[in-house]
This record gives structure tokens, sequence and C-alpha cells, in this order.
């Protein structure tokens, strides 16, 4: 942190707003102010709209078309600069507005000076970050899509491989390998309705809201709307320039979506340890120990798990920042953009690692199928056996099951293993029928319900999502 400067040197006056301070912010101040070392991932937003505000500019007659083609000839030359790592950013100048504008000054002199009339950094820079919320959105879109064809291919793969299902995290009954992939595909589809929907309500444009009461220039704010590809100007100046429900709404999608992220990267992670052994990971997404040289650690599904509490901690971060603000603008708002970024970037991370591992696992299928039996896993088809084929009520049927599981355990049996004689000693009426629906392969088959486990059921589902998703 530099030194505030000694009071027999006063700071010199800030360039952009001297006019009205003879002096230049403490040190400290120019600190805590700037916030170009990290709203510099604007710049391509910044000019874009930049570069839309002049032309609307010059096409209400408000700058010369020779300013206009100046000012978009200066700031295609100050991308291209950007681009090759050329552009030197100043954090005297606060912001990536100010650092852009000053370059195109230097650039093209005084038809430079005028790309700032009606409009104020309070519009540029709510129209930038919806702009960049935008951008992200729909790349994350096309990485959830790609992370739902990887579970959706991996499904139809494993259409009828038996594996336990669990509630608890205790056996419960017998599932596919590809309905329990399935399941995510679901969840990731409705993340990706809450982005669409995050996206449609964010695209209003606040360019032209000036600083929070509008313009006297008689700008086309829909002009302007229309070439930045948003639906429509907004509809109130202090709303256009006060509000950031948008990052709110975008880092609620994250965070949710990182929680379901988080679930399949724990559900790996059991699945890698030595007591399940379901599935395996290559070297290409676990790590070794550095004491322990048989140690294979699934390291990739650790960190999707752990970057949750990121996306989550952004959200409520960004709702603290906004809930005490009066209308409109306020320099807390300035806080906004790091948390976007933030889990933005932790969310990419996370899918591309997500759709690695589910390529890259190897399910041990003799091993699940295994497994699925074991734990009384076919209770219910008893319980479901009785009720089809004695008429039993579903509660007698359930306390009938019940007596015969606690008699195979007693005996260190599951439930093919009594005799038919030993079930009759419960039920009289029960056949050597029921055999045939105490096995993992009858169980799953006969889920044929919508939604159901049934590998039939399954292997439509994958079919139909790998379709939808092209």
């Amino acid at each position: 942190m530099t030194a505030d400067p000694s009071p027999d040197t006063p700071p010199a006056a800030n360039l952009q707003w001297g006019g009205r301070f003879a002096a230049g912010p403490a040190a400290i101040m120019a600190e805590i102010n700037a916030s170009i070392g990290f709203d510099r991932k604007l710049w391509r937003q910044d000019i874009r709209g930049s570069l839309a505000h002049a032309a609307m500019l010059a096409h209400v007659g408000v700058i010369s078309a020779e300013d206009a083609s100046a000012i978009t000839d200066g700031l295609g030359a100050i991308a291209a600069e950007i681009e090759a790592g050329r552009f030197v950013f100043d954090a005297a100048l606060e912001d990536i507005h100010m650092n852009i504008e000053a370059r195109l000054v230097a650039r093209i002199g005084e038809a430079g000076k005028r790309l700032h009339t009606a409009r104020s950094r309070n519009d540029q820079v709510a129209t930038d970050l919806r702009l960049w919320v935008r951008d992200a959105i729909d790349g994350l879109d096309a990485q959830l899509a790609e992370l739902m064809r990887a579970l959706a291919s991996r499904a139809a793969e494993h259409a009828a491989d038996a594996m336990p299902g669990f509630t608890h995290l205790q056996t419960a009954q017998p599932v596919t390998f590809g309905h329990h992939l399935l399941a995510y595909v679901e969840m990731l589809a409705r993340d990706r309705g809450r982005l669409t929907g995050a996206r449609a309500r964010l695209n209003e444009c606040p360019l032209g809201a000036a600083a929070l009461a509008g313009t006297s220039f008689p700008i086309d704010r829909a002009m302007t709307a229309a070439a930045l590809g948003f639906d429509r100007p907004m509809a109130n100046s202090l709303d256009a320039v006060s509000d950031r429900d948008f990052a709110l709404e975008f880092l609620a999608a994250a965070a949710i979506g990182a929680m379901h992220l988080s679930r399949l990267a724990e559900e790996i992670i059991v699945w890698c340890s030595a007591p399940f052994r379901f599935i395996a990971l290559s070297d290409a997404y676990t790590t070794g120990s550095s004491i322990m040289p048989q140690k294979r650690n699934p390291d990739a599904a650790e960190l999707v798990r752990a970057k949750t509490g990121r996306m989550a901690g952004a959200l409520l971060g960004l709702l603290m920042v906004m809930k005490g603000l009066p209308l409109a603008y306020a320099k807390d708002m300035q806080e906004d953009k790091e948390p976007v970024f933030d889990a933005a970037e932790a969310w990419a991370l996370a899918l591309a690692a997500c759709a690695g591992m589910v390529r890259d696992l190897r399910p041990d299928t003799d091993r699940m199928a295994a497994f699925a039996g074991a734990g009384f896993a076919t209770a219910t088809d008893l319980a479901d056996w009785l009720v089809r084929r004695l008429r039993l009520p579903f509660r007698t049927a359930h306390h009938v099951t019940g007596r015969l599981v606690a008699r195979a355990e007693a005996r260190g049996v599951d439930l093919a293993g009594l005799s038919l004689a030993e079930m009759q000693a419960e039920e009289a009426g029960i056949t050597a029928e029921v055999f045939a629906v105490l096995d993992v392969a009858s169980s799953v088959a006969s889920r044929a319900s919508l939604g159901g486990t049934a590998p039939a059921n399954v292997a439509r589902e994958a079919a139909r999502w790998l379709a939808a998703l092209g």
C-alpha cells in the first residue's frame, strides 16, 4: 500500500473530475476507489457500448458524422491494443470507462471528448455489466448442455446396469446406473432454464438513463438498445442505473447450479472410495499423495464440491451490498462485479471438470450389481407382490415383509435365501412364484412407471435427451 503524500506536496487534481476538486485524492482514497484491477474484464462490452452510443449520437445530430467516424476508428484501434496486450491500464483513471476514454482522447483528440455526451458512468457500467453477464450466460448454457450430453451418453451405455439406490445413504431399492445419471440431466436442464429466464429479464438496456434522471439531449434509446442486442430500453432511469437484480439472479442460478455439481462431485468421491469402488477415475482427474504411494485422490471432484461455497458466498455478499441502498447509484455498487466475475469463472471451471470426469469414469458394473441386491433391496418388490397377488392391503404387506426381513437378517441370508416354508410361516398365501420378484433384474425391469428406472425407460429417456441436445 502506498503511503499518503506529505501535506506540503498535495496530489494533482483528478483528470476526470478535476474541475470541481483542486487537489487529488489521498493515496488510500485512490486505492479504495479504483476498480480497474477487476473491471478491465468489461473492456469488450465497454467498447461495444461506446460504439453504439457514438453511432446513435451521430444519427440524432448531437455529434457530427466525422466525429463519430473518428471515435469508431479510435475505439477499434484501442480494442486491438488491448487484445495484443499493449494497452497500459492506469489506476489513476479509476475504471475501464475512463481508461478507454482517456486513451481515445489521446489518439483522436477533441472528438474523443464528445463521446461521453448524454451518458454517465452510471448507465455505462450498468450496460457493460448486463452485456458481460449475458455473454457469460451464453457460454455457461453451452457448457451445461455439454455436461448433459456427457451424462446422457453414459446413461445410454448403462441403461440396464443395476446399482443400489439409496435414501439416507442406506440401501433402498435397485436402480440402474443410467437412471441415476439421468437424474442429473434433469437438474441441469432446470439450471439452464434459470439462466434462460435470467437472460430474458436482464435483456433491457440502461444506456441513456445517464446519471439517474435521463438526459436533455434528443437521444434514441431504442436505437442503442437494438444495436446492443437488447429487447428494449429500460423504462425508468432510476431503476436502470441503480438495480443489480440481474446480477443477483445470475448469482442465484450459479449457486443452485453449483449445488447440483457439488452433489454429483460428492457421489463421484463416494463411488471412488475403497468401501464402494463403484467407479474409477484415470490419472487425468486424480492426484497422488506426497507420503502414501497407494493413494489416488479424486481432487477434481473435491474442488468442484468446494467451489460451491464460493458461488453461494458471492450471492450472499452482493445481497448484503444491495440491501440498504437508497435510489439511485451509490459507489457500493462497485462491489457488484468481482462476485459476478468470480462465480462465472468458478462455474465454468466446475462444469468443465464435471464433464471431463463423467466421460472419464469407468464403472465396475459387476460390483454395482452385487451391491444392488444387498441390504434387502428387493423388500419393496416382495411387499408389492403381496399386494398384487394376495390382495393384501399395502400396510399389511409392509408388516409381513418387515417380519420376513427380520427373519432373513437373523439367519444371515437375503430374502431369496429364505425357504418357502419360512415365508409361509409369516403369510400362508405366499407361493413359490414370489421368488421371481426377488432378483435385481426383475426389480428394475418392473419399475416401468413414468420416470421409473426400468431399462427400457432409461434407454428411451437417454435417447430423447441426446436428440434434444443435438
